[in-house]
């Protein structure tokens, strides 16, 4: 099984009720029924206010890296992606577990 974590930062002067973030929250958060190679998904706003913290988390495994390069490619993860692009940065950490 690979874990992939993905930690979201909004870009200066966003705020998580912009319409863009609120369409691009709904998008990631019907991910988890979209794209069958997901065997867990999670996501949601990072409750910590610490200086270094991110804004927005996903949570999620998938079998393999084929299955990951599969959910990666997979149209609505693309447009979610899309999406996000607009307004926030992210890192990411993929992990065998």
């Amino acid at each position: 099984m690979i874990r992939h974590l993905v930690l979201f930062k909004l870009n200066e002067g966003v705020e998580r009720d912009d319409p863009r973030v609120v369409a691009g929250v709904q998008a990631f958060e019907e991910l988890g029924g979209q794209i069958p190679e997901l065997r867990s998904w999670e996501c949601g706003w990072n409750v910590s206010d610490r200086p270094i913290a991110y804004d927005y988390a996903i949570n999620s495994s998938v079998e393999d890296t084929e299955a990951l390069q599969r959910y990666l490619d997979h149209p609505a993860h693309q447009a979610g992606v899309g999406q996000w692009r607009e307004f926030a940065t992210w890192v990411i950490a993929d992990y065998p577990f």
